[in-house]
């Protein structure tokens, strides 16, 4: 049987998704593969289904390009608030979105009457090795040197809803980010895989950097990515806590402002286009 499927690209600083109703699909992981191909599909980093929940305005489901399931995507959840807005599911500026990580609450910022960008409340960073998971001993893993696939790196890891391992370098324009992270992906430090950021440091308040995500690869962009650089960089003395930090990615750019309590995330959110899959 063939069904018709209404469906809306999106992106969040270049962090491109396919959005739907998720009601009637039943092999999501399957349909990512099938949709994501750039060359024979849509085309797409991932793809969002949006459900009713029971506890939040919304529910979002968020799967890779490899079929797997992601936790939390910080690009994708601010484009599910405009999503819920353009199509008057849900009429509010402010509003809850229930994830694979928890429910994360989001303010809806207009521009000339349109809904152009986001602002997601995050949550704590998990800096607990355990429930990141990282297979490292201690109370958070900050500044660790370890040897991976032979060689060395001094790494910073967190979990943002999903696992995170930053390294700072002073020329990640040259860094070799594909074999960086595919040993990464694979290596027995991450028990549940990593998603591995690139960051160098311009200023105190500026944050340049690469993410290779697991079960996709290099992307261009990350929010959850952007959020642990930040983190990250507070952590290890190059920038300071409660001030906004902005981080530029090739999407573009993201501010990020790490509190004693929580993450915030402010970035755009666009609709590209809207159509019609057979599937």
């Amino acid at each position: 049987m063939t069904l018709k499927i209404n469906f809306t690209k999106m992106h969040g600083c270049g962090n491109d998704y396919i959005f739907m109703r998720g009601d009637d699909i039943h092999d999501p992981g399957a349909l990512a593969i099938k949709l994501t191909n750039r060359n024979k599909s849509i085309g797409g980093d991932g793809i969002v289904l949006i459900l009713p929940s029971s506890i939040a305005d919304a529910k979002m489901r968020m799967f890779n390009a490899d079929g797997s399931e992601g936790l939390m995507c910080g690009n994708s959840i601010r484009c599910v608030g405009k999503y819920l807005y353009d199509h008057a599911i849900c009429k509010k500026f402010h509003m809850n979105i229930e994830t694979a990580s928890g429910v994360k609450s989001i303010s809806l910022l207009e521009h000339n009457g349109e809904i152009t960008e986001a602002k997601v409340n995050m949550g704590q960073a998990i800096l607990m090795p355990q429930e990141i998971p990282v297979d490292l001993t201690g109370e958070a893993v900050v500044a660790r040197k370890v040897n991976i696939a032979g060689n060395p790196y001094e790494i910073t890891c967190l979990s943002m809803g999903n696992p995170h391992a930053v390294i700072f370098h002073d020329d990640i324009a040259h860094f070799d980010l594909q074999t960086a992270g595919t040993a990464f992906e694979s290596s027995a430090l991450f028990p549940e895989g990593i998603n591995l950021g690139a960051a160098q440091v311009l200023s105190r308040s500026r944050i340049k950097m690469r993410v290779y995500e697991r079960g996709t690869g290099e992307t261009m962009a990350s929010g959850t990515g952007a959020c642990a650089a930040a983190v990250a960089a507070v952590l290890m003395g190059y920038a300071d806590i409660n001030t906004d930090i902005t981080v530029e990615l090739e999407g573009g750019t993201l501010v990020i402002r790490y509190t004693a309590d929580t993450v915030y995330l402010t970035g755009d959110c666009a609709t590209s286009y809207k159509g019609v899959v057979s599937i």
